[in-house]
């Protein structure tokens, strides 16, 4: 609940300690129609080596939507995402055994001290300097198996990955290079000076891997979706739950690369106000991410949030770039169509579908339980039945992976009527007529 004014433009600043709280108050309030801004703190690796941040990302605050009640969906459409660090590091993980109780990322433990969820403090450089803050004891709930130390030049159109001596300068001056936003709390993983690929070259794609509303229950900001939030089914921490419980989620954390610039997500309403929350910011990353991790960088969005009244959502729903949707599932061209006219004539049809694109994710154990997901949430909202989508999806579509273990997107043509019927269809119209 909040008691702020809405504003037509809210600048967010803050973050959460981790943790996607429905009890929280939320203080920034926007109209509907109106504008998010902000300045997002580097997602997984930076909060992976501070067991302060009881989430492993470090989200923004939510924010409240003036109108949107439990129920309605919020599009939020991506006005424009820029990168501002100068450099990031990232690789795969190996879990550091006997510095967390049971889930590395959410229950860091010293394992000298015991505190938990210990405050921290760098000495040094490299994979041991993330130190308690009350016994110097080395921390890290994560270290790199493999990894890597990147630059990105002044347009941030290309990334360079560096040498010991360069990643080394980097890690001395790590928030400086990584552009911490100033209210973070985290640990600048370029610290860890990783150098295990030298001078390969990476474009730069940015996207949000993180985007979304607050869930009905607290959950950990990157166990918001159906893979990770295995990890929380009758763990032995404070946000522990059942897998029915796991229902409450709202797929924030997608790692999803087509969340990027120009397109719009469909998000459901759990709580009053849906809590409009992003971060988790990624320079690049290939469908699947299937190192873990990516490049996670400091940035500025822009996003503007409409209120879909009475459009109840299980999921969100992707309205991506139509260079980047599935080539089956592309609008038709006006010379496509044409030649569809002229063969329903010839078979005495009297008129063909109009149909447009419309991408809804899944999320899951595994790619096969998101896959599910992902169709029986799109047989829902258009009151069909799950092999029509079958159907659709492999004519018309694509089932595509956003991040392994478990998160998918079900993209196909869905007819007009059923856009109509089901609440989307003013915005997927904008997205593609």
């Amino acid at each position: 609940m909040t008691s702020r004014k809405a504003k037509h433009t809210v600048f967010v600043d803050q973050f959460t300690n981790g943790i996607l709280n429905p009890a929280d108050e939320m203080n920034y309030v926007v109209q509907d129609g109106g504008h998010i801004v902000a300045n997002t703190a580097p997602g997984c690796w930076g909060p992976m080596i501070t067991p302060e941040l009881k989430g492993g990302h470090e989200v923004t605050k939510p924010v409240y939507v003036e109108g949107a009640e439990t129920g309605d969906a919020i599009a939020i459409h991506i006005n424009s995402i820029q990168v501002t660090s100068d450099a990031t590091a990232s690789g795969n993980d190996k879990p550091m055994e006997g510095r967390f109780t049971g889930d590395p990322f959410v229950a860091g433990i010293c394992p000298n001290c015991g505190a938990k969820n210990p405050k921290t403090r760098v000495e040094g450089i490299g994979q041991g300097a993330v130190r308690c803050a009350e016994c110097s004891e080395d921390v890290t709930p994560f270290t790199f198996t493999n990894a890597y130390t990147m630059v990105f030049d002044q347009q941030r159109t290309m990334g360079l990955t560096l040498n010991k001596e360069n990643a080394e300068i980097i890690a001395r001056e790590g928030k400086k290079y990584m552009r911490t936003p100033e209210n973070s709390i985290q640990n600048p993983v370029v610290t860890f000076a990783p150098h295990d690929i030298v001078g390969a070259m990476a474009r730069v794609i940015p996207f949000l891997g993180q985007l979304g509303t607050t869930p009905s229950r607290a959950f950990p900001d990157s166990h918001n979706a159906g893979d990770f939030g295995q990890f929380l089914i009758d763990a032995p921490h404070d946000y522990g739950m059942t897998e029915e419980q796991l229902e409450d989620r709202t797929d924030g954390h997608m790692d999803i690369n087509r969340v990027r610039e120009g397109a719009t997500l469909i998000c459901p309403v759990k709580v009053p106000g849906g809590g409009v929350y992003l971060g988790d910011m990624h320079a690049m990353q290939g469908n699947g991410e299937i190192a873990g991790h990516t490049t996670d960088v400091a940035g500025i969005a822009d996003l503007q949030v409409t209120v879909l009244k009475d459009v109840d959502l299980e999921g969100p729903v992707l309205l991506p770039l139509t260079e980047d949707l599935p080539p089956l599932a592309k609008p038709f061209t006006e010379k496509e169509i044409k030649q569809a006219k002229l063969l329903a004539d010839r078979w005495h049809m009297p008129e063909i579908e109009e149909s447009y694109p419309v991408s809804f994710i899944g999320t899951g154990v595994d790619l096969n339980a998101a896959t599910e997901n992902g169709m029986e949430r799109a047989a829902k909202l258009f009151n069909i039945t799950v092999p029509e989508v079958m159907n659709r999806a492999t004519i018309n579509g694509s089932i595509d992976i956003g991040r392994n273990p478990g998160v998918v997107t079900v993209t196909f043509l869905a007819p007009k009527a059923y856009l109509k019927q089901s609440g989307i269809w003013e915005l997927v119209r904008n997205a593609y007529q």
